[in-house]
């Protein structure tokens, strides 16, 4: 709450949100995690617990290049967009309502 965060069609697909810790949030699948893992531990790891399980990954930010991190986070962007096709989601825009303004009536007398 109150990190930034990185959205398509209005879903998460990437945060900031343990930015002070050094690390980025990627939402993958338990699939992408595991090959991103492989390959790169000394970039990436699960986040702990059930999330973790999920798909949600760490990336070091410190330990990511630009290249690392830009196909990443396209990895985690491409998945959302994905899933958001399957699920029929439409991207959600922000109204503002305003109360209706009160009529007024002219007083008697």
């Amino acid at each position: 709450m109150g990190s930034p965060d990185f959205r398509v069609g209005g879903r998460i697909f990437a945060t900031l949100a343990h930015q002070q810790q050094g690390y980025g949030n990627l939402m993958l699948s338990p699939e992408q995690q595991a090959a991103f893992v492989a390959e790169q531990p000394e970039v990436f790891l699960p986040v702990a617990g059930g999330w973790g399980r999920t798909g949600a990954t760490h990336i070091r930010l410190a330990a990511a290049n630009e290249d690392v991190l830009a196909g990443a986070l396209h990895t985690a962007w491409k998945l959302r967009v994905e899933k958001n096709g399957k699920a029929g989601k439409t991207k959600r825009t922000s109204t503002v309502h305003k109360p209706a303004a009160k009529s007024k009536k002219p007083k008697p007398g």
